[in-house]
Parts: C-alpha cells; sequence; structure tokens
C-alpha cells in the first residue's frame, strides 16, 4: 500500500515501515547510539513514543492525520542496539476520530503499550496558518 502521510520524516528517528496495510501498520527500529540517555545506553522514552506515534499515523494512512492524544505506557526499559517493532491498528477506521492501538515489541517482550487519538481534519493542520 502507498504512503500517504509523514512523507518526510526521519526515519533514522522513528523507524523504517514494514508493513503498511489498510488500518494497519508495522515499523521497525533499530535503537542506535544517539537515543541513549545515559552511559549505560538506557534509550530515551520520546525514540519510542515517535516510533510509535509514527506507527499509528501509517495505520491511518491520510496526508492531514495529526495526533490529537495519546494514552501510553512503558513497560520496559529499551536499550542501544535493540530492534524495536511497533504494532498499530486503528481501531475505529470509519470515526472521524481514529483510536489506534500501538504495542511496540522487543523480541517477545511488549516494551510499550498506548492508545492514540488521531483526528483527519479536511485540510492539513498548516493550511492558512
Amino acid at each position: 500500500m502507498e504512503i500517504k502521510t509523514h512523507e518526510r520524516i526521519d526515519r533514522s528517528l522513528c523507524g523504517e515501515p514494514s508493513v503498511v496495510e489498510e488500518n494497519r501498520s508495522e515499523v521497525q527500529l533499530t535503537c542506535s547510539p544517539n537515543m541513549a540517555a545515559d552511559a549505560s545506553g538506557l534509550v530515551h522514552g520520546g525514540f519510542l513514543f515517535g516510533l510509535a506515534d509514527y506507527a499509528a499515523m501509517l495505520a491511518v494512512n491520510h496526508p492531514n492525520v495529526v495526533l490529537g492524544a495519546a494514552e501510553t505506557r512503558f513497560l520496559k526499559p529499551s536499550r542501544v542496539g535493540d530492534v524495536l517493532v511497533a504494532k498499530a491498528q486503528d481501531e475505529t477506521p470509519q470515526e472521524k476520530k481514529h483510536l489506534v492501538r500501538v504495542e511496540i515489541l522487543c523480541g517477545e517482550d511488549v516494551v510499550f503499550s498506548g492508545t492514540f487519538t488521531c483526528f483527519v481534519p479536511k485540510k492539513h493542520v498548516l493550511d492558512g496558518a
């Protein structure tokens, strides 16, 4: 399926799409040293949030999709070198307000989960700004 949103995103920071299907996506991210929050190699949670957000946007896959809210849980730490896979499912694809459930896995372990509330306005949020 053609990717219709976030075409200029830095995939080295937000992940590489491996699946983009109707109402569903999977995005893979390898945690790099520049994501470390400290000398132990703990990856800053903002990078996991960015990965999950990108996966949610791809599950909706509309040029105007924007994030309105997110309820998230960080379940386990991530480290430099971890390969993470975000799996997103749009639970309300026929609605104006899309509720997208996202899990990030490292191997078999769920390290992050969340529900992202996404909206698709009629025009781009920056049009006319």
